[in-house]
Formats: structure tokens, C-alpha cells, sequence
């Protein structure tokens, strides 16, 4: 099917042409004559398709005799024609049972067909076992290539913008974003495993056409069976794992959060062609348009969580090991470097305590889960009759998130950046100032005479700040960077121009009363004045000495 003419595409009203949404301006925007069709305005272009489609479906059912059985074991609903005999349910295994004549409404309007035969479809699973044949379940499968029987399964197919607030799991600020989703299809059974399926993807949209039930002869049809509110949730969340990857990259870290607002897309329920196992532990699919095969782990893989202090702990541990280690490599004697590395084990452990502090709900758990294996992303495609490699590797496709950023009271596009050279080399540097502090101004003072120079004049200095310098650095330094990226502007011509929030001048009235009362309202007072005249005795003594 030509581009041009595919039924997800938005036409401009206009021109007819096929229009690409625009994310900055969230306008759907013809590439030809300029026009723009709003998202609303979008989603009745296919609410119109829709209605045309079933009053379609309408007419037609009655030339197909098409019947559902109903699997008393799992409830799956599947549907199968007039003559066919249907011993078992191909999800559970349980015997089916025939019930009333299908109705139209219940069909999805749209369907991508079936590219594979079922002895091809056998083939490319047999060439996975013999891959794998070191696994337990490419030995299963292969004794049960017999039973891979052809469905088309219920999926909901999602194009269009996506809303998104994202932030780290550890901390920091929350960050606003736009997306757009081309082609995302989604699972609407409740019986099959949702990751199996997942695995197997994507679709080639392409061949997407208005559905015909002469589609499905010779096929089994399965039902749409789960609730639209858990719909809507699958939705969301298969949408905010396939932007997950590009949000870490932005935010820094694999650990991000992300809530996608799917609202504004296109949902269209499609039919999709897959090739299906279900014996017992066994459980495999086969994409039945590009052939990638996905099976599901029979032993089930257990993931283990630790408590934060315990994370703290094991990392103090390994430090220190590899401290000692170090020390005695280098030729120091093993009392001292046993003491120093008592030393760095405590302050380490102060600074990973306070470092994890803020995954204080994070307590010890083990999860479970099953791999899934694939086939790799290589596909294959149909050539003079036979199937040959895809050279083409069929991906999800997703546009690259855009941030925006309330500037003077409009939304704005920008680019987000936190840890950039300037900003560490200007926190490293801050760091070090507060650390030597006393020793730059005894510099100061002495006429940077090193020679007279007495570090000892500073101990009580060091002893403080040494451990409080990385605690600042981890835990409020870094969260600082997360909370309050470096802003820039996108300009017209792709440049960025970085964006600094307006400093606000002045001195708040209660910030000079606190002052004047730590200075001179005793007993605070009396503390303040002795920790001052404590620092300058500091400063004096390391410029000077103790002569």
C-alpha cells in the first residue's frame, strides 16, 4: 500500500496530502500547501472512517457464517467459521464451546494481514530452536512445532501526540515534555502475555487495510476482552516505555519515571496476524507478517532489591577494600593503612548513608519475572514468492521528545542540560574553596609565604568539613544540577541561546532580622561570636604557626 494512502495517515483538508504533526506547535501540518488540522479535528477524521467502516462490516456479515466459542477455561473468546471444529482453546488448552452467531459490532474495522504461511511460520520457529537449542524451551517447542496454530488478536493501534511528565526516581525536578507516537500497538486480551507479545513486534503499518471478513477465513479470530479503563492503562504505559530510552538519556539515568498522557492520539481497534503457542509451561509467537519469533522463559528469573542503608554499607565495604588494597600495592606498612582506611570507611559511610537517604521506602524485596527470548531484529519479507531477509530492520518508530519551559508566561520549546562541564568544574570548585578556606585566606594574609604556611593551624577545619565537602557534593550539589538544569532556548534556525531565570534583587526584611539576631541576642549570639573568633584564630594560626 502506498504511503500516500494509508488509513493512519491525517489528510489535509485542503490538498488531500498526507499532513505530519508538528510537536512544537501540537498541529497536525501539510507538508504541500501549509495547511493545519488540529488534533481534534484529526481524531473526528477517523471517528468519520470508523462509521463508514462498521456500516460496512454491517452489510457484509451476513455472506460469512462466523460463530465465537467461549473457552470455559480462561473465558477467551474466539471466533471461527461455520464448519470448523475446535477441540481445544489454543491459550489455555481447555475444550471450546460454540456459541451464538457473531455479531459485526464486536469487530475490529481494520486488519493487517497475514504474510506467512503456517508451514513458514513453522519454519522460522524450528530455525530459532535450532539456534537455541541449547535452551530448555527450543527442545520443548520443537516437539510441539505441530501445534502453532494462526490467530488474528485484538490490538489497539495509538498514533498521535503524547503528553508526558518525567523526572528521576532519585531526585530532582519534574519536567514537562510533547512526543508524538507513530505506530503503537497494543494488546487488548487479557489471556496472553502481554511481554510475549510485546517481544514480537513491531508491525509494518503499511499494510494496514479496512477490514474484510474474507480476511479471516481459514483463520481463528480472537475477541477484545479487557475493559477500557484497563486499556487505556496498557496504553499509557507501553507509550511510556517506548519514550523511556530517550528520557533517560535526557535526564541522566536509567532510573526515570515517566507518565504518558495518550488522550489526544488516534485509537483504532485492529486485527494483527500472529502465530501462537500455549502447551502447558510453553509459550511462543510468531509475527505473522515479518517473522520474528518470541518465547517465553519456562523457569521464572527472581530480581532482589536491597535497603538503602544496606547499599550504603556494601559500598563503604567495597571502597574500602579496594582503599587498603591500594595503600599496601604502593608499599605503606599495614597498621597505617588500616588506619586510614578506618578513617576514609567512616566519612565514606557518613556521605553513602546520606547519599541513599532519599530511597528510604525502598525496602528488601525479590520480584519475579520470565525472560523472553527473540529472534533478534532481523525480519524477513516475501521476494518472487519466497521469503527472503528484510534488510530493512523494522523499529518503533517515536519522534524525539521536545521540553518545554514556562518563559514569561508562554510555553516554550528548550533543550534541558544538567550535568554539563561548567556547571561540575564550577560545583568542584566551590567545594574546594569551603574546604581550604582557612588555608586561602592564611595565603592571603601572609603574603602566600608557603614556607610559614602551618596546616596543622586548620585540623579542627579539616575534621569538619572533610566529610561534611562530599555529603554536600553527593546530596544537595548533585540534586541541585537535577532540579535546576542549564535552560536553552531553540531558536529558528536550530541554535541554542542558553536562558537564565531573572535574579531577583533585594534583601528580605526577614532574613536581616534573623542575621541581627544570631549576631546579638544571646545565647545563640554568644555561639556565633565564638565560632567566628574560633575561624580567624584558624586562619591566623595556619598562616603564621604556633610561634
Amino acid at each position: 500500500m502506498d504511503k500516500g494512502t494509508r488509513l493512519i495517515d491525517i489528510h489535509c483538508p485542503q490538498c488531500g496530502a498526507p499532513a505530519e504533526f508538528d510537536i512544537k506547535f501540537q498541529k497536525y501540518t501539510c507538508a504541500y500547501c501549509g495547511s493545519q488540522v488540529g488534533i481534534s479535528e484529526a481524531q473526528k477524521q477517523k471517528q468519520g472512517f470508523r462509521k463508514i467502516q462498521k456500516e460496512k462490516m454491517n452489510n457484509n456479515v451476513r455472506k460469512y457464517r462466523l460463530y465465537q466459542g467461549s473457552c470455559t477455561g480462561c473465558g477467551a473468546v474466539v471466533v471461527f467459521e461455520e464448519d470448523e471444529a475446535l477441540s481445544n482453546c489454543a491459550f489455555c488448552g481447555r475444550s471450546l464451546i460454540r456459541s451464538e452467531y457473531l455479531d459485526a459490532e464486536r469487530m475490529p474495522e481494520s486488519i493487517i494481514p497475514f504474510a506467512l504461511t503456517q508451514e513458514e511460520a513453522k519454519a522460522l520457529l524450528k530455525k530459532w530452536c535450532d539456534e537455541n537449542r541449547a535452551k530448555p524451551e527450543a527442545k520443548h517447542l520443537f516437539a510441539l512445532l505441530s501445534e502453532l496454530k494462526g490467530f488474528y488478536l485484538p490490538y489497539e493501534l495509538v498514533r498521535g501526540p503524547v503528553h508526558m511528565k518525567v523526572s528521576r526516581m532519585d531526585g530532582g525536578g519534574t519536567f514537562p515534555c510533547e512526543g508524538f507516537i507513530n505506530d503503537e500497538y497494543v494488546n487488548s486480551s487479557k489471556q496472553l502475555d502481554n511481554l510475549l507479545l510485546d517481544a514480537m513486534e513491531p508491525f509494518d503499518s503499511d499494510a494496514l487495510s479496512a477490514f474484510d471478513f474474507a480476511f479471516v477465513a481459514g483463520h481463528h479470530v480472537k475477541i477484545a476482552d479487557i475493559t477500557d479503563n484497563i486499556l487505556k492503562q496498557r496504553v499509557s504505559q507501553e507509550t511510556a516505555e517506548s519514550y523511556t530510552p530517550a528520557v533517560r538519556k535526557t535526564l541522566e539515568t536509567k532510573a526515570v519515571d515517566v507518565v504518558a498522557d495518550v488522550s489526544s492520539a488516534i485509537s483504532l481497534p485492529v486485527l494483527l496476524p500472529v502465530y501462537y503457542i500455549c502447551q502447558d509451561n510453553v509459550m511462543a509467537a510468531v509475527n505473522g507478517q515479518t517473522g520474528k519469533v518470541s518465547v517465553r522463559a519456562e523457569k521464572e528469573s527472581h530480581y532482589y532489591f536491597l535497603p538503602w542503608w544496606l547499599k550504603a554499607i556494601l559500598a563503604t565495604v567495597v571502597f574500602s577494600i579496594v582503599a587498603f588494597c591500594a595503600m599496601r600495592t604502593l608499599g605503606m606498612e599495614q597498621g597505617g593503612s588500616l588506619m586510614i582506611t578506618g578513617v576514609l570507611a567512616l566519612i565514606l559511610l557518613i556521605v553513602t548513608l546520606c547519599l541513599y537517604s532519599d530511597t528510604t521506602k525502598n525496602a528488601f524485596r525479590v520480584e519475579s519475572g520470565r525472560k523472553i527470548y527473540t529472534s533478534g531484529t532481523k525480519t524477513v519479507r516475501r521476494e518472487a514468492g519466497r521469503l527472503v531477509p528484510d534488510e530493512k530492520e523494522t523499529e518503533r518508530r517515536t519522534e524525539k521528545p521536545v521540553f518545554f519551559w514556562n518563559i514569561k508566561g508562554k510555553e516554550e520549546e528548550v533543550v534541558l542540560r544538567f550535568t554539563t562541564p561548567g556547571r561540575i568544574l564550577k560545583m568542584v570548585l566551590l567545594c574546594l574553596g569551603v574546604l581550604f578556606l582557612p588555608v586561602i585566606l592564611a595565603l592571603l594574609i601572609n603574603g602566600f609565604d608557603f614556607q610559614r604556611l602551618e596546616l596543622g593551624g586548620s585540623a579542627v577545619w579539616f575534621c569538619i568539613f572533610v566529610p561534611i565537602v562530599p555529603i554536600y557534593l553527593l546530596k544537595f550539589g548533585i540534586v541541585e544540577f537535577y532540579e535546576k538544569p542549564w535552560i536553552y532556548l531553540v531558536k529558528d534556525n536550530g541554535r541554542l541561546k542558553r536562558y537564565k531565570e531573572p535574579v531577583r534583587l533585594g534583601i528580605e526584611k526577614e532574613d536581616v532580622l534573623m542575621v541581627l539576631k544570631a549576631l546579638f541576642i544571646p545565647p545563640v549570639s554568644l555561639a556565633v561570636w565564638f565560632g567566628i573568633a574560633s575561624f580567624f584564630t584558624m586562619v591566623y594560626l595556619t598562616a603564621f604557626g604556633f610561634d
